[in-house]
């Protein structure tokens, strides 16, 4: 599985946080809230259990008195229940029969004893509290007392809690959302900077001023970006002076090798064979130069100009002896590029299809949503997938390119399509072709307003 984003995860720790505090405080609350209604509700059951009785125990005085009616007497209400037990007879009214079978026998031994108690029990599968009040060796008075109404609360009470925590991990999660977008602000800031770079834009730097706190690493970033530019600077020009310096030689030796080369019909077989390997390879040395040459300036920023790609490619095509037919332009045919650089590109991807692949098949020019769009296609074998991230690399080439007779480039020719893609803020790549071969596909981005 995909490990989730840095801006997902802290989201999470802030909601996960926000649930256990808010958890956390709801239990709290709610053991608080459930301890101080409870025993509110015992001492007030406690305080009416002995009003009772004391109305109880004056009904009973005299010889013979009617218990029944003595308890019918009292004011309980809907929710209190009252009994007595005398000479090991149980008395109630009516309405709380069978209430005696839900008293603990403990609670009526100790009772019995003459210690007043109190108890939370189940009566008829609902929440009660039971207080026994003796009033004789030989009596006591029981009262139950319903808590089924304070359960129903306790119960909303703790909906509303989880509700509440519900929504204070939720509205930890936001705030968590929220913030992130604002701390990585600046790291947002460090990847464009560098996406610039990687586009060619060796002066994209950060700001210190813009975000204090993260001075350290502005800092640390423009001094790399800074070293980095000197450093491909110094490789440019070692580059381009070594390439400068090798081309008078290189133009002396293709001079004397044209002499060898006029005058072949007069040499042996052995030397004529020699003569034409050293006539090919200063013919490669050269274009290998040129390619460093062109490498060389390549970092240099893209000069655009309204271009006619259309009229360029099939320009291109005819330098090549290629039909013009293969190229298809849709969409603008003006598009606003460096001229000498897509000449280039086209050029590259079309000898490379030629050396590699059997030929193009079709270029097609598209230009929509901000994105000017070159294809080659060819008709060879296609690209090993194993190669397709390296084949844009300089002084590489593919696996079946010595296989198929290309082995006379220089590998130099894609890496050039690619430093050219760059310049012009896009990038170039290959996929398979419908049908079979390669496609090689170059976006390059319209210059921003």
């Amino acid at each position: 599985m995909r490990r989730a984003g840095l801006r997902t995860r802290v989201a999470a720790g802030f909601a996960a946080g926000a649930l256990a505090l808010s958890t956390s405080i709801a239990l709290a609350s709610y053991q608080f809230t459930r301890s101080s209604l409870l025993a509110e509700r015992e001492r007030t059951a406690v305080r009416a259990a002995y009003f009772d009785a004391t109305i109880v125990q004056a009904g009973l005085t005299g010889e013979r008195p009617d218990i029944i009616e003595v308890l019918r007497s009292l004011d309980t209400g809907g929710d209190r229940r009252a009994v007595l037990r005398r000479d090991g007879i149980w008395y109630a009214r009516n309405v709380d029969a069978g209430v005696t079978t839900g008293i603990p026998e403990r609670m009526q031994r100790l009772v019995a004893d003459g210690t007043p108690a109190v108890q939370r029990i189940r009566a008829d599968g609902q929440p009660a509290v039971v207080v026994g009040v003796p009033l004789s060796p030989t009596t006591a008075y029981y009262e139950v007392d319903s808590l089924q109404e304070l359960e129903e609360t306790l119960r909303t009470v703790a909906l509303v809690l989880t509700a509440v925590a519900v929504t204070t991990a939720v509205a930890g999660a936001g705030i968590g959302w929220h913030m992130t977008r604002y701390v990585l602000r600046p790291l947002r800031r460090v990847g464009d900077a560098a996406e610039e770079i990687t586009a060619g834009d060796l002066s994209a730097r950060l700001d210190p001023a813009t975000e204090p706190d993260l001075a350290r690493l502005t800092t640390s970033f423009n001094h790399m970006v800074d070293q980095l530019s000197r450093r491909l600077e110094r490789d440019r020009r070692f580059a381009a002076d070594v390439s400068h310096e090798l081309r008078s030689p290189l133009q002396t030796l293709s001079a004397a090798a044209s002499v060898l080369h006029r005058r072949r019909d007069h040499l042996d077989d052995r030397t004529r064979t020699a003569t034409d390997l050293v006539t090919d390879e200063i013919a490669r040395f050269q274009t290998l130069v040129n390619d460093l040459i062109e490498l060389a300036r390549s970092d240099q920023p893209a000069e655009r100009t309204p271009v006619a790609v259309g009229d360029l490619a099939r320009q291109v095509c005819r330098g090549r002896g290629l039909p013009e037919t293969l190229v298809r332009v849709t969409g603008p045919g003006t598009w606003l590029v460096d001229r000498r650089r897509v000449e280039q590109l086209l050029g590259n991807l079309l000898d490379n299809a030629v050396r590699h692949g059997g030929g193009p098949c079709a270029v097609r020019l598209t230009a929509q949503d901000g994105t000017y769009r070159v294809e080659v296609d060819d008709e060879g074998p296609g690209i090993d997938p194993q190669d397709r991230t390296v084949v844009f690399d300089r002084f590489v080439r593919g696996r079946g390119a010595h296989a198929r007779g290309g082995g006379d480039g220089t590998g130099l020719g894609l890496a050039l399509v690619a430093q050219h893609a760059a310049a012009h803020g896009g990038r170039a790549y290959v996929v398979d072709r419908p049908g079979g071969g390669a496609r090689f596909r170059v976006d390059l981005r319209e210059p921003r307003c």
